[in-house]
């Protein structure tokens, strides 16, 4: 069997189990392309293939369907979408993720699930899957909590046991096989989830002057929150450069301006780092010291 009847063959099989799916290329990336010009906001609502994450499904008809159309296909992603998530712990590059787990665990008092869904990856590292609670919103990240611990959230998407990547096959732990993932422990579940926002002295100005600056930027806040894979970090450019401009005028608080713009983008899924380096980017070109 070729490695991409062994792909479609493990779909699914994860489809038989009510994961949704959809095939990937070696590279671990969505492999049916776009049918749309870069920049645009369809998520799947035009009907054609070729929305990623968006094409995921657990229906096997569709399943053999998307995968006709990727011969070159040799995994398939599984979509964090419900109350499924995933931790990524990489073990590569002198980074050891399983020492920052092991970690995190001592210092926040939980045990690492041990009878969950374990996927081994041909680095050495492992994908935990593991569930959250119905309505739980978790934001992907990159080393938020620590050296070689990626969270692949509300989504986002783990790559399929039984996929071929560029270093070899992802495969379930040899003893556990598939079991049921397991709820994340509360105190790691609060680790992945977003601070709140940092209360920070503010600059007092004349009442009316800050109610209209506040009016602004609940505004410029919900055109963040609007925005969509593809258009966040240019959405949220904007709406900081707008924000910024109030700040160099006296009408609004550098602190707050931050925390809110930086809150928003994370709840639509960009990481904290890069959401911190977008608005400090649209501040200092606004010729304020962010």
């Amino acid at each position: 069997m070729n490695n991409h009847d062994k792909a479609l063959d493990n779909a699914l099989r994860a489809a038989a189990l009510d994961y949704e799916v959809a095939p990937t290329t070696i590279n671990k990336i969505p492999a049916i392309p776009s049918p749309h010009a870069k920049g645009h906001n369809c998520k799947g609502q035009c009907g054609q293939p070729g929305h990623g994450v968006y094409d995921a499904t657990s229906d096997p008809a569709h399943v053999r369907r998307l995968f006709a159309l990727a011969p070159k296909a040799v995994g398939y992603l599984v979509s964090c979408r419900g109350c499924l998530i995933g931790l990524d712990i990489d073990r590569k590059n002198g980074v050891d993720g399983y020492a920052t787990l092991n970690r995190l665990a001592g210092e926040h008092g939980f045990e690492i699930p041990r009878m969950t869904t374990t996927v081994f990856t041909p680095s050495g590292g492992a994908h935990l899957w593991m569930t959250v609670s119905e309505g739980v919103t978790v934001p992907n990240s990159v080393g938020r909590l620590g050296p070689g611990l990626d969270v692949r959230g509300t989504g986002g998407y783990l790559v399929g046991p039984g996929s071929t990547g560029r270093n070899g096959e992802y495969t379930f732990h040899p003893k556990l096989g598939y079991v049921e993932p397991q709820p994340v422990p509360e105190q790691l579940l609060r680790l992945m989830l977003p601070p709140p926002p940092a209360v920070r002295p503010q600059r007092r100005v004349i009442p009316t002057t800050a109610d209209a600056g506040t009016r602004a930027l609940e505004g410029l806040v919900n055109v963040v929150l609007g925005s969509t894979q593809g258009s966040r970090n240019d959405r949220l450019f904007w709406a900081a450069a707008k924000a910024w401009a109030h700040v160099r005028d006296g009408h609004l608080a550098a602190g707050d301006v931050e925390a809110a713009l930086v809150s928003a983008a994370v709840g639509v899924g960009l990481g904290e780092g890069e959401a911190r380096r977008t608005v400090a980017s649209a501040g200092r070109g606004m010729g304020v010291p962010a």
